[in-house]
């Protein structure tokens, strides 16, 4: 039989124009007096906008503006950007991170790198959790519910965030095993935990359209993880949730138009809402996702408003010409910006932690009629660190007031060593539109909750690593 030849092909071709032109990262602190920019220069990918923009909001970077340019095979890109604190970047280590991650050598650095806010960065190692993907109906208690199943069955919740829009809600949680404070590998008890959740995500519909229960090793990015579940459930596609002012108010509603530039063969996205933080990631990772290139790009927020500017094809080339393509682009940028909007009151919870804390204290809001929109779990050492964002679940509408008898039983139940704190979301219409002599009252009413005791209940914790 007459042999055949195949041409070789280099199996690092595909990284060869990357080698031959390595990426260029600058972090200039003296150019502008009030921020960094940090530029970025590298042959250009797909995603690859995304990956900077991801990086950068990941360390809780506020991005001012943004120029972005890719045509010609060529990414570069210019940010604006400040701390937490609106100070320039001077933190070495947060310096040194931003160039290993995005320059020429890619290293991964093994060193803890902590936000100006002490919130710690980086990438887990793979294979320490379970992870578990959700997706369903929203309705008031679910996520109580859904907390209350993985204490049943001996899972540590090691992290989670939650998100509901549209009446829809996506979930990411990161479990351990109680015992072994490992992945739960038995194939089995994963089977019996997916049916039990299953169960509870479709509550009293005997239909499963819509719920979504997956398990996968290790973590993948929680919030990009999050856009994909909703966008896959599309939940664009659902009418505006009526309890959701933010969506509903035509001075905070975004202005999203999708235009052509015939001579320049590019289609021109413009949004117009109000500024918050992360609103670039959102928008970027959906228009990623959805399969489009950003070629061109400006970014400026001045506040209390942003402005976005894409000039846009789709992966083959070609640009948006019907109007249903014009259409879900600006339904899916909507649903983007308004899945992570949040207004009225978010609660930040730190205790110490123990099996079963989320589901006590995602109960204690169920019984006392308030409804988590948004979620955000983290543990650090033997510490849960929750950030809950909660509305009044009878109405639907903005949790102003809570009656402090919800503040006492939590305490009661949780313990002493819980330190809540009650505020305010940045441009709350509500709050903001209340009389003066009502705010403070508002304010002093939860002035207590900072002089929390720490000499009664106490409990048995284990060191959970993250």
């Amino acid at each position: 039989m007459e042999s055949v030849s195949w041409p070789y092909f280099d199996p690092e071709y595909e990284n060869l124009e990357r080698r031959i032109n390595p990426p260029s990262v600058s972090i200039d602190n003296d150019t502008c007096p009030d921020c960094t920019l940090i530029k970025v220069d590298s042959a250009n990918k797909h995603g690859i906008l995304l990956e900077v923009v991801q990086l950068l909001t990941d360390l809780d970077l506020t991005i001012s503006k943004a120029y972005i340019s890719s045509d010609g095979g060529w990414f570069m890109d210019v940010f604006h950007v400040t701390d937490q604190l609106g100070d320039k970047l001077t933190d070495e280590s947060i310096i040194e991170y931003i160039q290993q991650s995005l320059g020429a050598k890619r290293v991964i650095s093994s060193r803890e790198v902590k936000t100006c806010l002490g919130r710690i960065v980086g990438v887990q190692s793979i294979g320490e959790y379970t992870a578990i993907e959700l997706t369903g109906t929203d309705r008031p208690g679910l996520l109580s519910e859904i907390s209350a199943v993985l204490t049943s069955f001996s899972c540590n919740v090691v992290a989670a965030e939650s998100w509901t829009h549209n009446m829809r809600v996506a979930c990411v949680v990161y479990v351990t095993d109680e015992s072994s404070n490992r992945p739960i590998e038995d194939e089995v008890r994963l089977s019996t935990i997916k049916g039990q959740l299953s169960n509870v995500l479709k509550g009293n519909d005997d239909s499963t359209k819509g719920v979504k229960t997956d398990f996968s090793m290790g973590l993948t990015h929680r919030e990009r993880r999050l856009h994909q579940l909703m966008f896959a459930d599309r939940d664009y596609e659902c009418s505006s949730d009526s309890s959701n002012p933010s969506l509903l108010d035509e001075n905070m509603k975004p202005v999203i138009t999708v235009e052509n530039c015939n001579e320049k063969g590019y289609s021109v996205v413009n949004i117009q809402c109000r500024d918050r933080p992360k609103l670039l990631f959102d928008t970027v990772c959906t228009l990623t996702d959805m399969q489009y290139v950003v070629f061109h790009a400006s970014i400026t927020c001045n506040l209390p408003y942003a402005l976005q500017e894409y000039y846009i094809r789709h992966m083959d080339g070609c640009t948006l010409d019907t109007e249903g393509e014009k259409h879900r682009v600006i339904k899916c940028l909507e649903a983007a910006i308004g899945r992570r909007a949040s207004e009225g009151l978010s609660l930040e919870l730190s205790a110490s932690d123990r099996i079963g804390l989320l589901s006590d204290v995602t109960r204690m809001f169920r019984e006392n009629g308030l409804s988590v929109t948004r979620a955000d779990v983290t543990t650090r050492g033997d510490k849960a660190i929750n950030v809950f964002y909660v509305r009044d679940a009878s109405s639907g509408n903005l949790a102003i007031n809570i009656d402090m008898k919800v503040v006492e039983a939590m305490r009661r139940e949780i313990g002493h060593t819980m330190f809540l704190q009650v505020k305010n979301m940045p441009g709350d219409i509500a709050y903001n539109s209340l009389p003066i002599d009502s705010r403070s009252k508002f304010r002093f009413s939860f002035a207590s909750l900072f002089k929390a005791q720490l000499d009664r209940i106490s409990y048995n914790f284990r060191m959970i690593k993250f």
